[in-house]
């Protein structure tokens, strides 16, 4: 009997608990609502069940549907809060500290993901100011699904800014927020959904995917999870096994009295390298495997020495770091800056030992150039550039790369998009292409095939969309070429076709030899003036000048231009980086002037030029065409070569 009874209160409260209404991780405290548009509030419930929603005196209600679901639309309501919300069906859900403003999708790859820790040295005054309880992001989990359009997040919630929270907003969008906020003082909610190294097609759904058969083909590839966990058990015992193995070589581990971070150790026998610089062109070109740099520097017994800041520039691949023989630190793979901060105790009076062990994993390792390598005390800076004593510890092959599933068609869109179609934005801030750079051309497609695809989705027609153009980035070259970057920056271009579309050319404020510039502030300002001119409607220049038109006389080829604003400007002494070619298709570096608000080209070995180019690189250094609001020309050609 009493186990009869236990049974059938176990049944009951599962029923309970089934019944009881349940929100969408977006739909909690602290959320900023899309103004002056109907708003959506859904979430699951038992079938049939009423559900009644109180926000700011008025009350609605709807039945859930035979499957659970619910949704109610509130009328657009003016920007203000804070508000509260309050939930009732067989249980009680109470929402607190609801703004109602501007919403805007912070979507692409790495440098959209990146957040203001990666770039607090540079923006310390802004970071410690950052309070606003009217500056919000939501984080999305960064999580993919090939077999199905996930309806919630695993696990996300609103955060307000300030000095601590604001570490881990998106660099860019919190600049795009805070110059909005400052224009219109109203509250801007950021929906943080992005991931490092993704491809534009991960974004992308299926249906979208049937224009490009190769990624079609292989999302359907990917719906199969036991293919994914092959590879995923693959790939892991693959690179376990490699390293592994590099520790069970490395020479440098083997004498545990005196491994090779050991202050007590002779180096008589090492030999030495200059410090900063890639291994190309080095005894250790090629090296894969581990290599231990050391050096010995001095710090004065005067030096504050009860804490100090270890920067160590950026290092291929991965490298562990030992300041007097005591593990100070480690990254795991290239891009993040290395700052490594040193407790008390550790450094001492006169001469002190850093030691790095690199792993380069593949293709040349090396301590990259023009960042910062240096020790910083309270009162003392001390350079680290120079020579350093090194030895390799293992010879290993190249490792193969993991296969970044998370990176494949569709898996993003179905997890970290879908989520959102409900939510009602304001609109689009993107920046992504880096990872697409390999196939230009078919960004051509591809991107303004993206657009279209959210658009589609949200239900909101033409949205503003406004993304980032690629940075400068690598080394410049001095004769005119090919590029990969520039075609992509063309692709970018072309997207400026489709309504309500903005860009942000950044190609003067990347930096050669990242791919993650620090400078985040500008390119949030120029996405926001975009978005001010495009989503807000003002009366202002929001882009630099653009390529419209040109004609050729003689042996010149002059250019129109549009978004000229007050004129067009050159800074510095002359105009740089145009470059013009004529029937044989061979460029050359070519003369520009600016007048009467044109740009005139020419070459004295160009008698009979047919196309020009300008910032046609990689990396266009010195590229110096602007408009007089300080907004720079975007890359161009006319030549379709």
């Amino acid at each position: 009997m009493k186990k009869f009874q236990s049974t059938i209160i176990l049944l009951l409260l599962a029923t309970v608990l089934y019944a009881q209404v349940r929100l969408p991780k977006l739909i909690s405290d602290g959320m900023v609502l899309q103004r002056e548009v109907p708003i959506k509030i859904w979430g699951w419930a038992s079938p049939g069940e009423k559900v009644e929603i109180k926000f700011i005196d008025s009350a609605y209600s709807v039945a859930a549907s035979d499957k659970g679901k619910w949704q109610i639309m509130i009328p657009p309501q003016n920007a203000g809060g804070p508000y509260k919300m309050e939930i009732s069906a067989s249980n009680k859900i109470t929402i607190k500290d609801i703004l109602i403003g501007d919403v805007w999708v912070c979507s692409g790859q790495s440098n959209m993901e990146l957040p203001m820790r990666r770039v607090e040295p540079v923006y310390k005054d802004i970071i410690a100011n950052s309070s606003n309880k009217y500056i919000r992001q939501f984080y999305v989990p960064r999580e993919y699904c090939f077999t199905e359009r996930k309806e919630d997040f695993s696990d996300a919630k609103w955060t307000e800014a300030n000095p601590q929270t604001v570490l881990d907003f998106t660099a860019v969008g919190y600049f795009f927020a805070r110059e909005l906020y400052d224009k219109y003082k109203i509250p801007i909610g950021l929906i943080n959904t992005s991931l490092g190294g993704s491809p534009a097609e991960a974004w992308m759904s299926e249906e979208a995917l049937k224009e490009f058969p190769h990624y079609y083909e292989e999302l359907q590839k990917f719906k199969d999870y036991s293919l994914i966990e092959k590879i995923r058990k693959s790939d892991s015992v693959r690179i376990n096994n490699w390293f592994t193995a590099l520790r069970r070589k490395d020479e440098g581990y083997k004498n545990p009295d005196t491994p090779w971070y050991s202050t007590a150790l002779n180096t008589a026998g090492w030999d030495s390298i200059a410090i900063p610089g890639y291994w190309t062109n080095t005894p250790l070109e090629g090296t894969n495997g581990a290599v231990w740099f050391r050096k010995e520097i001095e710090i004065p017994e005067s030096a504050d020495k009860s804490s100090g800041l270890l920067i160590l520039g950026r290092i291929v691949d991965a490298d562990s770091v030992f300041i007097n023989g005591k593990f100070a630190g480690s990254v795991s793979y290239q891009y993040p800056p290395r700052r490594y901060r040193i407790p008390e105790g550790v450094l001492k009076p006169g001469k002190n030992l850093i030691t790095v062990r690199v792993i380069s994993n593949i293709g040349n390792g090396g301590f990259v150039p023009d960042k910062q390598y240096e020790l910083f005390l309270k009162d003392t800076t001390i350079d680290l550039k120079g020579y350093w004593k090194y030895k390799t510890g293992a010879v290993m092959p190249p490792l193969e790369s993991q296969t970044f599933i998370r990176w494949k068609p569709g898996g993003l869109f179905n997890a970290m998009l879908a989520p959102l179609f409900n939510y009602k934005i304001k609109g689009v801030v993107w920046y992504q292409g880096e990872s697409n750079a390999d196939r230009p051309v078919e960004y051509r497609r591809l991107f303004p095939a993206l657009i279209k695809d959210w658009r589609n989705n949200w239900h909101q027609g033409d949205f503003p969309f406004l993304f980032v153009q690629l940075a400068n980035f690598m080394e410049p070259d001095s004769e005119p070429s090919n590029s990969n970057w520039a075609l992509l920056r063309e692709a970018q271009t072309k997207a400026l076709d489709l309504p309500n579309t903005g860009m942000a050319v950044t190609i003067d404020i990347g930096e050669w030899n990242d791919i993650h510039p620090l400078n985040k502030k500008d390119a949030g300002k120029r996405l926001a003036l975009a978005a001010m001119k495009i989503a807000y409607d003002e009366e202002l220049v929001f882009s630099g000048p653009v390529y419209k038109s040109i004609r050729i006389e003689g042996n010149k080829i002059i250019i129109d231009f549009s978004h000229t604003g007050g004129g067009l400007v050159c800074k510095g002494n002359q105009l740089k980086h145009f470059a013009i070619a004529g029937a044989d298709k061979k460029f050359v570096w070519a003369n520009a002037e600016i007048k009467d608000n044109k740009v005139i080209v020419w070459s004295d070995e160009i008698k009979n030029p047919v196309a020009v180019r300008y910032a046609w690189a990689d990396n266009p250094e010195g590229a110096n065409l602007y408009n007089k609001e300080g907004l720079p020309a975007s890359p161009f050609r006319t030549d379709d070569w």
